[in-house]
């Protein structure tokens, strides 16, 4: 697959492409065979992919469309996923260390496992997500963050901020 000009395949070299905007929905499978750290995806439609495994790390997904996406091992420490939709159950039981997911839809997402240490969640929507087994050490909260009913955030780690 070509996109932007970039070839799109196993192995292929995406360091510092810019695809903002393009529509990937369905892409399989982009997992760790493509190294994808700090590459700028903001509002890249990747509704369905399967992005397990894949090196996210410093990657911006804001404004993405990433419903229903597979993220089950990938890493995306200190991804800016301000504004990014992951609703829809897509498995996220990855590494969010520091990343940024203010305002995110994380509404019925599974983050069971999640590695959400030191991220911001300010204004996220967690309805009906499932936390089990989440780390949420540090994170960061405010009064406009939606918790799953139950869910009890002080307890987890989590810190608010005004």
């Amino acid at each position: 697959m070509e996109v932007n000009g970039y070839k799109i395949e196993p192995g292929a070299d995406l360091n510092g492409a810019d695809l903002a905007g393009v529509d990937l929905q369905e892409a399989y499978p982009l997992d760790s065979l493509i190294p994808l750290d700090g590459i700028d995806l903001t509002g890249v439609n990747l509704s369905g992919a399967n992005l397990d495994r894949a090196n996210l790390v410093g990657a911006d997904l804001s404004e993405a469309n990433l419903s229903g996406v597979l993220l089950g091992r990938a890493n995306l420490e200190g991804a800016d996923l301000k504004g990014a939709n992951l609703s829809r159950r897509g498995r996220i039981g990855t590494n969010l260390l520091a990343a940024n997911l203010l305002a995110a839809n994380l509404q019925d997402a599974d983050l069971s496992g999640a590695f959400l240490v030191k991220a911001n969640l300010n204004g996220a929507n967690l309805t009906r997500a499932n936390l089990e087994g989440a780390d949420f050490e540090g994170a960061g909260a405010d009064p406009g963050t939606v918790w799953p009913e139950g869910f009890d955030p002080v307890a987890a780690g989590v810190i608010f901020e005004d």
